[in-house]
């Protein structure tokens, strides 16, 4: 069994507060997914966040493959991280943390996602040329619609780490 962690840092020139209310409210994912993945919010968003919370998605991650996606959040620290775990869709394991501290100038957001792929060797297989590529493609358009609602960067760019466990 393979486990991959995603790491990702960025600065935004944004209060804790600010950062907290737009990243914790699932109708922004729209906004800052790339277009072509269709992502679309289906149900369990009738109240702010919350632990226990079950949020339900449809999303396309490659072309002609569309997916729901359902999500419990786990942990909530009101403006300081929360945890969404995958209960169904396209991994096999996805276990995200995302994180905000103020930082001199704005925020730090900081993401870890321990993920599994599906189908054993085959999901290994593909994973650097096909779903790694998509992760990093996925958080680069993220960054890029941040700084574009945000501001520019705070102290330089874009941290992206990639790792097996």
């Amino acid at each position: 069994m393979k486990l991959y962690q995603l790491h990702s840092k960025q600065a935004l020139p944004i209060s804790q507060k600010k950062a907290w209310k737009f990243l914790s409210n699932p109708y922004n994912l729209k906004i800052i997914t790339p277009k072509h993945m269709n992502f679309t919010v289906l149900s369990g968003v009738d109240r702010p966040m919350y632990a226990g919370q079950i949020i339900t998605y449809s999303v396309s991650p490659f072309p002609f493959y569309s997916t729901k996606w359902v999500t419990e959040i786990t942990h909530v620290k009101q403006g300081e991280y929360f945890v969404d775990e995958q209960r169904f869709g396209p991994y096999a394991l996805w276990h995200h943390k995302h994180f905000l501290k103020p930082i001199e100038g704005g925020i730090e957001m900081e993401d870890l996602i321990d993920y599994k792929l599906p189908f054993g060797f085959l999901g290994q297989l593909a994973h650097a040329p096909i779903v790694k590529k998509q992760l990093e493609f996925i958080f680069y358009y993220r960054e890029q619609q941040l700084l574009q609602l945000f501001g520019k960067h705070v102290n330089g760019t874009q941290e992206l780490h990639f790792k097996s466990i």
